[in-house]
């Protein structure tokens, strides 16, 4: 009888050992994480600083947009902690031959590409976040607490971090065809810069097309606009269209992703061919 693997005891066991790994170089993972508030730090300042001048930027007030902020914080940890690292060194494993001895294993090469290291340093930022989500959330004018944020939110911070899974692996699978895609942190930096900012903010003859296909095209507007609106703004029937498209852009970027993938590796040709 064949053995299947336990897809959460492999993901557990690449935990631990990072952490292990991590924990070997403690001085380095220290400032790793140190770096990581510090710059996340220095962008909570500079909202700060502009909100002395004035008291909304396209609709969200202060604690508001600092809502906004700690859900592109909670997002981007996840992704950073669990992903980055991964995709980044999806190029150099087909450079080397690494990706060899992935196809040969019995599990699925795309979740073994994906998740075989975890930057524990990266989650630095996730508790900050969730001390600013703490912090900005009862100060928001006109706060009510309804239970359906607490569920939804996180439920939606899971499809946002999906989005930008999509997005990369799909960009780190490119690496198989052009053999090297050292290019990949800059473009993925680009495109996500979009998602950073409340899509209000895309306006006029430059701002509308480019808020259409980042969020039809390319769904990075949904991203962080659909939790933070969620946690941030009373509930409302406003808000359900974009609620919905975002669980059905969630659903196409992960197939049309695995679909990338999988077309990658079928034209993957080994190092030693």
């Amino acid at each position: 009888m064949p053995h299947h693997p336990s897809y959460l005891g492999v993901f557990l066991t690449f935990a631990r050992n990072s952490l292990i790994r991590d924990m070997m170089f403690r001085a380095n993972f220290i400032i790793e994480a140190i770096s990581s508030v510090s710059w996340m730090a220095m962008n909570l300042g500079f909202y700060a600083i502009v909100y002395q001048k004035t008291d909304h930027i396209a609709g969200w007030g202060r604690y508001e947009f600092f809502v906004f902020i700690a859900t592109t914080m909670l997002i981007n940890s996840i992704v950073q902690t669990f992903f980055m690292p991964n995709a980044q060194e999806l190029s150099e494993l087909v450079r080397t031959g690494g990706l060899d001895f992935a196809l040969l294993k019995p599990i699925d090469t795309q979740f073994l590409v994906s998740l075989h290291r975890v930057n524990w340093a990266s989650l630095g930022n996730f508790v900050v976040a969730l001390a600013l989500l703490g912090y900005s959330v009862p100060r928001v004018e006109g706060f009510e607490f309804s239970p359906w944020q607490l569920v939804l939110y996180p439920v939606y911070v899971i499809l946002g971090v999906f989005i930008l899974y999509s997005v990369m692996i799909a960009l780190a699978a490119t690496s198989i065809w052009l053999g090297r895609n050292q290019s990949l942190y800059d473009f993925w930096f680009y495109i996500t810069n979009f998602s950073r900012y409340p899509m209000e903010i895309y306006q006029g003859p430059w701002g509308t097309p480019l808020r259409q296909i980042f969020t039809f095209v390319i769904p990075i507007l949904v991203v962080i606009n659909v939790p933070a609106r969620i946690m941030a703004w009373p509930l409302s029937a406003d808000q359900a269209p974009l609620a919905v498209f975002a669980v059905l852009a969630t659903a196409m970027s992960l197939l049309g992703s695995r679909w990338v993938f999988k077309k990658a590796l079928w034209s993957y040709r080994s190092a030693s061919s």
